[in-house]
């Protein structure tokens, strides 16, 4: 097991066993040093979990629980496409989705479920842009969508 894998261990956490695509796109991409990461929705074996859009009286921390689960998706695929979470040497940019309705403003504190974890598991290499934007539906219904662009060693 590698550092970064131990670490999600020590965090209570495990890497899906798969992270089925739902359409004709490839996990991620690498260029130059960069691994461009598809959306992951907060699904686990390509079952979704959580699902939107975000309903009155929603409890934000269930919102980052989706929102991690999209994480542990993206680092799924990390691994598949570099091989190892070691490579990763920073988290660059990450942009996260929320099914929500108009005027539902903590879009952003749900998105922050993903970027904790990348923090948690890098420190400050784990820092990155961000954009949280709330939308009207996402694909199979899902809550909560994350992409991220990490920066390979």
């Amino acid at each position: 097991m590698d550092k970064i894998e131990t670490r999600l261990a020590e965090l209570g956490l495990t890497l899906p066993p798969s992270a089925p695509s739902r359409a004709l796109f490839l996990p991620g991409k690498i260029s130059g040093n960069l691994l461009f990461l598809s959306g992951q929705i907060c699904e686990w074996e390509g079952v979704p979990k959580y699902f939107g859009p975000v309903p009155d009286g929603f409890d934000v921390k269930t919102g980052q629980e989706a929102a991690r689960m999209c994480a542990l998706n993206l680092l799924y695929s990390i691994k598949a496409v570099a091989g190892s979470l070691d490579r990763v040497t920073g988290v660059v940019r990450l942009g996260g989705f929320v099914a929500a309705p108009p005027g539902y403003g903590d879009g952003p504190l749900i998105v922050n479920g993903a970027s904790q974890l990348f923090i948690d598991l890098w420190g400050d290499a784990g820092r990155h842009a961000r954009t949280a934007v709330n939308v009207a539906s996402l694909p199979a219904n899902a809550l909560v969508e994350i992409e991220a662009t990490v920066e390979l060693g």
